[in-house]
């Protein structure tokens, strides 16, 4: 049997979680205007004792191509992550391609972390050409033909959903995600756009709108039932 300190107990526990998952749909809403964001989903479960527990789920389905023209910018149009190495030695995983030039002419993330084994772009180039399989080419001044550089790698992990997720859009592996592994042949880089977040405005609005009207009904509840404990404390005295 279940007293009424048990409801009330299981009601602030079961707001609680609700206020979590609020917080990962106000993230997705967040994140809207993030390259290559890929939104959570916190399914909540309610166990045989009317108990709410929550797991949290990544959708990385393909996020929308924005065109933008610039030479250092790329979208993988296929599943897979950039490896990166931060300025530590620390190597992350990436599908943000709004990639730039450091100060010794080093392909990097907005943030500075090293693409790939290291990509150097040569001052006196004329044209940039980064292919399909990620092969980076420029002719330089005075040149007709294309030189090779090097190789934006990409690589895949056999459980994308067991990654955890790092500072300034980037993953890092886990047990549960496994290794990476480097795809060889692929042509699933595209130079001259940007990978745009997968998260639904729309069905986030909405779910936050549903999830407020069971909060306001839960919350209401609780102070039912604490009004009713309170008049049977009152009733022994």
């Amino acid at each position: 049997m279940t007293t009424l300190q048990g409801l009330i107990r299981r009601g602030i526990i079961n707001t609680n979680v609700q206020f979590e998952r609020l917080g990962y749909i106000s993230n997705n809403i967040g994140n809207l205007n993030t390259n290559a964001y890929k939104s959570v989903r916190f399914e909540q479960l309610l166990d045989e004792n009317g108990y709410l527990d929550g797991e949290v789920r990544y959708d990385y389905s393909q996020g929308s191509f924005m065109r933008t023209e610039r030479e250092l910018d790329v979208a993988l149009t296929g599943p897979g992550f950039i490896p990166v190495t931060s300025p530590n030695g620390d190597v992350q995983y990436t599908r943000d391609g709004a990639f730039k030039l450091d100060k010794d002419g080093y392909i990097v993330t907005s943030d500075g972390y090293l693409v790939g084994d290291g990509i150097k772009v040569p001052v006196n180039h004329e044209g940039l050409r980064i292919k399909q399989d990620g092969t980076v080419m420029v002719i330089q001044r005075g040149h007709k033909e294309y030189q090779t550089l090097g190789k934006i790698p990409v690589v895949q992990f056999q459980n994308p959903e067991g990654l955890k997720s790092a500072e300034y859009n980037k993953v890092v592996p886990t047990e549960e995600s496994g290794e990476p592994r480097l795809i060889k042949d692929h042509s699933y880089i595209a130079q001259g756009g940007l990978e745009r977040s997968n998260a639904n405005y729309i069905a986030n609005i909405n779910e936050i709108l549903r999830l407020n009207s069971s909060m306001i009904a839960g919350t209401r509840l609780i102070k039912v039932i604490d009004d009713m404990y309170q008049r049977s404390i009152n009733l022994t005295q």
